[in-house]
């Protein structure tokens, strides 16, 4: 797997891409990148993860880290991804504009971006999922659900961390 830190090192005839924080590579994480992978072997193109480091939620507002980057990484990896691409969040990143972030997933040539039905991106939120229509090909992630039908989500699992239930943590990562 390649590892870029910006997508402005990269230019693409063909992608796939998931874009996410994919904080913890769980079940759900797990289901979306297989889903990309799958999707660029159809269109016989690269897959693409992109990502950031540190996840949103931890820099607004100190979320707990469920995976550091060298052991998402080593997941990702694992799971058959071509590209990861890490993007540093930081001031500077939350100050790109929405049509900037397009115009960086455009390089990419994307046949089908994945991303969460609560996407949103670019300065003060200001793209959303319909923004991401007018240019790409977009699929929204369906909820993955653990055995008892609820939603495997890195905020469930902060949630029973925090409740210190680690028990009910490991089988929503394996």
């Amino acid at each position: 797997m390649e590892i870029l830190r910006s997508s402005k090192e990269i230019e693409l005839n063909g992608s796939v891409i998931a874009i996410g924080a994919f904080d913890g590579i769980h079940k759900g994480h797990q289901t979306v990148i297989k889903e990309t992978v799958e999707y660029a072997k159809q269109f016989n193109v690269s897959s693409v993860i992109y990502t950031f480091d540190p996840p949103p939620r931890h820099f607004f507002q100190n979320a707990k880290i469920l995976t550091d980057l060298t052991e998402k990484t080593k997941r990702v990896s694992q799971l058959g991804i071509d590209k990861m691409i890490i993007a540093t969040f930081d001031d500077t990143y939350i100050r790109t504009s929405a049509q900037s972030f397009i115009n960086e997933l455009i390089r990419l040539n994307p046949k089908k971006i994945i991303v969460g039905e609560d996407f949103r991106f670019g300065n003060r939120r200001t793209g959303d999922i319909h923004l991401l229509k007018e240019y790409f090909n977009v699929e929204t992630i369906k909820p993955v659900c653990c055995s008892n039908g609820e939603r495997i989500s890195s905020t469930r699992i902060r949630k029973l961390i925090i409740e210190g239930k680690n028990d009910l943590v490991e089988p929503l990562f394996s």
